[in-house]
């Protein structure tokens, strides 16, 4: 079986130019996984610009080398987009491994989830295949959403799907208990600024 890997992504309790850059960081990691044939699903704790933090679920062969490539601080330079006069350019964001949720801790009932189908596609988008084998999956009480599209069948994505969910409703339930014993809060409020991990610029965010 392919491993999963699970991450924090945080803004740091940083203004709203952080919550933007959480939000591009999540697309280009979204991006980066589709390329290597991973599955990547994200639940997000939404900001008024874009996402405060977001538990990340990684699943594939290659989840542990794109998770190794990601955790760190994340400097993104670009003149405020929120604020023109503003003198700070540097905004920074946190991804912090999550320890692998224990099993069971968190039980889906399979009637509160719904699923819808969409075309199923190989790495980067090719191979399209003709059927509508990928699923899309949100467990409705608390609005995780995953798609999955690695099994042959439906039945199997859906069958996966299930699994996913509960895997990310743990990984973020052990986000929130981490968070209050005050071991992610300190995450949070204490990045490492100076020395970024990957460092990307502008509003494309292009990778310097």
């Amino acid at each position: 079986m392919n491993p999963s890997v699970c991450l924090l992504v945080t803004a740091g309790g940083g203004p709203e130019e952080c919550n933007m850059a959480v939000a591009h960081v999540l697309d280009r990691m979204a991006t980066e996984a589709a390329t290597t044939g991973l599955e990547c699903s994200a639940h997000e704790t939404k900001g008024r610009h874009g996402p405060k933090s977001a538990v990340v679920l990684l699943h594939g062969a290659n989840a542990q080398a794109l998770a190794d490539a990601w955790v760190g601080t994340i400097q993104w330079r670009m003149n405020s987009p929120l604020r023109p006069q503003h003198k700070r350019s540097n905004w920074f964001v946190g991804v912090f491994a999550l320890a692998r949720p224990s099993v069971g801790s968190r039980q889906i009932a399979p009637g509160d989830v719904t699923y819808s189908t969409l075309r199923a596609g190989g790495p980067g988008g090719q191979h399209q295949n003709t059927t509508d084998s990928a699923v899309r999956a949100t467990h409705v009480p608390t609005g995780i959403t995953v798609v999955v599209r690695d099994g042959r069948s439906q039945h199997r994505n859906k069958a996966l799907a299930l699994t996913r969910l509960q895997t990310l409703a743990e990984a973020r339930d052990t986000a929130e208990a981490e968070q209050q014993k005050s071991a992610l809060y300190q995450h949070h409020a204490a990045l490492a600024r100076g020395n970024p991990k990957r460092c990307f610029q502008g509003a494309r965010f292009k990778e310097v």
